[in-house]
């Protein structure tokens, strides 16, 4: 490019080779734009046009060559604000285009380039972050842990001191006895500090705190996650069994000896052929009225109960889920007591536990399997706070509809969906702490003659870690609520409750999934090795998306039940109903939809709360209108329901996600909203930007197929992400400090 007149353009062609080939639509913008700049020769205009040839780009040389150009032109000047400063630096002796400003300004709108993202690409180089950054951090850490800890945070800090004694240092031995046994009595010493009892009543020992259980469910999970799961089963369902489907007898008989570990016990729930589905389970407990007890029984080797926790070596009680056979009618499933061995260990007559052996990950936990051969237990071992059999051999219940009694009595056990996310959320926080900290410290590469660079400080690797760690301070805030609304639950929530924690479980272990494996990759070799614990965090963790209901399962409940709510807003799915909806829906989306909405990419509209939460608000209305009209439209054809629902299951799990992704949004919105302390929401508001943001570019297709957005917004929403990334890379190793995991569960060389 010899006319040094022509020199303005080199930082926008220079952005837009080195993004990505220009598309077809890109060519004809800069093609317009530069046909109608009138202070340019037909001859100049076609040597521009030459440089925006698709079918000729630019070689490696001549990019290079162009940067270079671009950085000694802005070199120690600090008036350098945009891109179209850098395009006066470049042309001001020959000719002042300082009048062409707004226009410039309007072409970069129109590609999607984003000026201050753009500008760092030229102005900062590889090594302008250094390590230990988190000194620099303008917030309080401090500040922000004890918003994450909210009014838990006594608790939190007391398990926190107990788990960095060294009585629970961690159990290096491959072999599982010796884990298993470690396990078990660090769940002792738990016991003894009156951890595991929390949620039981005083009057039977316990702290009647289910805030503080879950607190302290989370927490340990910095720790040994087969620790986690050993105390979820003895302390969280097999003694919330009893008390949440039990009565006072069964309270004053089990209570206080579960919470001490005195009786070791299991849930029983899962059949080798029947998990999720409990309705279908086949166990079965048949009343005999002459001596009043019920027979337990294994009808065949697929209803064997299986990876029951607890029971492969240490439980001595179950409460065994079966079907209530009275005169040889069949009254559903119901919850049981049995015993399945002596206080010496010495497994019970009739009772046969096999060994589940080696797992891909909470080996601490001694999952088995349990079969019953006609076992008789007395019949006040019915858990019958929902139902019972009265003193004549009938079945008796306070809920008269037998739906409706089932899923009370699987309602009352929800709490498990809310233990679950919260320690995979923890395990999620573990890993990035792990991962970020090594990246800030680890150096490779660097530019040319210059020292390495942290590995943080590449784009890439802030893409890898930076918005994993948004996605994980909003789902922590998400978290909160749902477990707030578990807890101040009325009768006419619990619904929407159990599909909320259906869902947010799902979210949770599935998001934990995905950022354990990218922390891994993130950290090289190094996050290979067992030592740096994250191999540990990856294996244990992948079962949580499978437990507790499998989470494609759960995933369709939640879009149920968010048709459920779509029927009770708009009336039975009939014409009228859909219609209004539709409409209403359209109205939004037709002022939503305007070309200037679906064009619009300046920071100051990409970075607005509210714009992110109307563009989530719309994806999930607009999903669950479509499955909404899908269903009717399946149904009038003359399919059954049970096979309408079927053809658009995979539509259904785009419901849910589009619902559990606004509750996440929206109630990390709302907890910024009540801090007070500056820094602590400034640097939080960038977080949620960067969360809703990531999500609008995972789902960009979406957007673009729906309307919504533009090509180029998307594009502009792809950068200002990477800025996002920029701006909270100097603060993200005190935002993981923030978290304050102990260092001795942290236990990870490289985390040092």
């Amino acid at each position: 490019m010899k006319n040094t007149k022509l020199q303005a353009f080199i930082p926008l062609f220079y952005l837009v080779w080195s993004d990505d080939l220009l598309t077809q639509k890109e060519f004809v913008t800069i093609q317009k734009f530069i046909n109608d700049l009138t202070w340019l020769s037909p001859e100049e205009k076609q040597q521009l046009l030459s440089r925006v040839d698709i079918s000729n780009p630019p070689g490696r040389n001549e990019l290079t060559q162009w940067k270079l150009d671009i950085e000694k032109s802005i070199e120690n000047k600090e008036d350098i604000r945009s891109i179209f400063d850098i395009a006066v630096a470049l042309s001001e002796k020959d000719l002042d285009i300082s009048t062409l400003k707004s226009n410039f300004i309007q072409l970069e709108n129109d590609l999607g380039i984003l000026g201050e993202e753009a500008l760092q690409n030229f102005k900062t180089k590889a090594n302008s972050f250094t390590s230990n950054s988190q000194a620099n951090s303008e917030f309080d850490v401090q500040k922000i842990t004890a918003l994450l800890n909210g009014k838990e945070a006594g608790i939190i800090n007391r398990v926190k001191a107990i788990i960095s004694r060294s009585e629970f240092a961690y159990e290096t031995s491959t072999d599982i006895k010796v884990y298993r046994q470690t396990v078990y009595n660090w769940c002792k010493l738990l016991a003894a500090e009156n951890l595991g009892n929390m949620a039981y009543p005083k009057q039977y020992g316990g702290g009647e705190n289910i805030a503080d259980y879950f607190a302290i469910m989370e927490t340990l999970s910095y720790h040994d996650l087969s620790l986690v799961i050993k105390f979820g089963v003895q302390f969280g369902l097999w003694g919330m069994s009893v008390q949440s489907l039990g009565t006072e007898k069964h309270y004053a008989k089990y209570l206080r000896d579960i919470g001490t570990l005195k009786i070791p016990g299991c849930f029983a729930m899962t059949e080798t052929h029947h998990g999720s589905n409990v309705k279908g389970l086949e166990t079965t407990a048949t009343y005999n009225h002459a001596d009043q007890t019920f027979i337990i029984h294994t009808p065949n080797k697929n209803a064997q109960k299986e990876y029951i926790g607890n029971a492969a070596i240490h439980g001595q009680m179950a409460t065994v889920f079966a079907k209530l056979i009275i005169d040889d009618h069949d009254y559903g499933v119901n919850a049981f007591v049995v015993p399945l061995r002596d206080t010496n260990g010495t497994v019970l007559k009739g009772v046969t536990i096999g060994d589940c052996g080696h797992k891909m990950g909470l080996n601490g936990v001694d999952n088995g399997t349990i079969s019953f051969d006609q076992v008789v237990i007395p019949k006040e071992n019915m858990l019958d706070r929902f139902a019972s059999v009265n003193d004549k051999g009938e079945f008796e219940s306070p809920i008269p509809s037998d739906n409706r009694r089932f899923f009370t009595m699987l309602g009352t056990l929800v709490g498990g969906r809310i233990g679950i996310p919260r320690s995979a959320l923890a395990a999620a926080k573990s890993g990035l702490t792990i991962a970020i900290r090594y990246s800030d410290q680890r150096r490779q590469f660097g530019p040319e003659g210059g020292s390495e660079v942290p590995i943080l400080n590449y784009r890439m690797h802030q893409r890898r870690l930076i918005p994993p760690l948004a996605k994980t301070y909003a789902a922590h805030f998400a978290l909160q609520y749902l477990t707030n609304r578990f807890l101040n639950r009325t009768e006419a929530e619990m619904q929407e409750i159990e599909a909320l924690a259906a869902g947010m479980k799902s979210y949770s272990t599935w998001s934990t999934r995905d950022i354990l494996q990218e922390c891994r990759e993130a950290c090289g070799g190094k996050g290979y090795l067992s030592e740096n614990r994250i191999d540990a965090l990856k294996n244990d963790t992948e079962i949580y998306t499978t437990f507790e209901g499998d989470n494609t399962v759960l995933m369709q409940l939640v879009a149920k039940n968010r048709l459920s709510e779509f029927r009770k807003t708009f009336g039975e799915m009939g014409s009228l109903g859909i219609i209004n909806y539709v409409y209403e829906n359209a109205k939004t989306a037709l002022t939503e939809k305007n070309p200037i909405a679906t064009r619009k990419t300046d920071d100051e509209h990409l970075l607005d709360g509210d714009f992110h939460l109307q563009a989530f608000v719309h994806r999930e209305k607009t999903i669950l209108a479509s499955a909404a009209r899908r269903i009717k439209k399946l149904v009038d054809g003359g399919l059954e329901p049970y096979d309408a629902f079927n053809v658009v299951q995979h539509q259904m799990i785009d419901v849910a996600q589009a619902y559990l992704e606004r509750v996440v949004l929206e109630q990390f919105q709302l907890a910024i909203k009540s801090v007070e302390d500056s820094k602590t929401k400034e640097i939080l508001t960038k977080l949620n930007q960067l969360y809703a943001l990531s999500q609008l570019e995972k789902n960009k297709a979406w957007y673009l197929e729906d309307g919504y957005m533009e090509a180029i917004k998307t594009k502009a929403i792809r950068k200002i992400v990477n800025q996002l990334c920029w701006d909270i890379r100097p603060d993200a190793v005190a935002l993981v400090n923030a978290f304050d995991i102990p260092e001795s569960c942290l236990s990870a060389p490289i985390a040092v």
